[in-house]
C-alpha cells in the first residue's frame, strides 16, 4: 500500500507534482489544516482520503472531520492529528500526547510547517511538512510511506 501524506495545504493551490504524484496512491491523509471545502474534494477525486480538522480550518471542514483519527493499514495503527490540541505549541508533544494511551506504530501530525520523520519509543512519528507554504520552509514537501504488513517505509519528498 502506497500512501500520500500532507498538511497545512492552508486554501493554497496543490501543486502539480503532488497531484500526479497522489494519483497514483492508494490512499491519502491530510493532517488538518485544509481550510477550505475545495481542497479536500480535490483530493478525494485523486484517490481515498483520511483527514482531521487543524485549528485553521473552516466551519465546513470541522463539521465533517474529526480533530483525531486511528487507521489501520495492513499490521499497521496509523494515529492521525494536526497537532494543535495539548498542553502546549509543541505539536511533537501534543501529538505524542494525544495518543499516549493507545498503541500506535505511526503517529501522522502537522502544524508545524515543517518536516519530521523520526522513531519515538518504537512509533514513528511523521510530520510532511507543507506542499505550498514555502515562507516557512526552504522547500515545498510531501510524504510518501509504504507499507507492507508491519514495514513501513516513510520519506519526505521536497520539490
Amino acid at each position: 500500500m502506497i500512501i500520500g501524506v500532507l498538511s497545512d495545504t492552508h486554501s493554497f493551490e496543490i501543486p502539480e507534482p503532488v497531484i500526479q504524484r497522489f494519483k497514483k496512491v492508494d490512499l491519502i491523509l491530510h493532517a488538518g489544516d485544509f481550510c477550505d471545502m475545495h481542497t479536500l474534494r480535490l483530493l478525494q477525486k485523486l484517490a481515498p482520503v483520511k483527514g482531521v480538522q487543524g485549528n485553521m480550518d473552516a466551519w465546513d471542514i470541522k463539521h465533517e472531520l474529526p480533530l483525531k483519527d486511528v487507521i489501520t493499514c495492513g499490521d499497521l495503527r496509523i494515529g492521525l492529528t494536526h497537532g494543535h490540541i495539548g498542553g502546549g505549541r509543541d505539536a511533537l508533544k501534543n501529538a505524542a500526547s494525544i495518543f499516549e494511551n493507545e498503541k500506535m506504530d505511526v503517529v501522522v501530525f502537522g502544524h508545524l510547517h515543517r518536516t519530521v520523520n523520526e522513531r519515538i519509543k518504537g512509533a514513528l512519528y511523521f510530520n510532511p511538512g507543507t506542499p505550498n507554504d514555502p515562507g516557512h520552509m526552504d522547500d515545498c514537501t510531501y510524504g510518501l510511506m509504504s507499507i507492507e504488513g508491519k514495514k513501513i517505509n516513510a520519506e519526505i519528498v521536497k520539490f
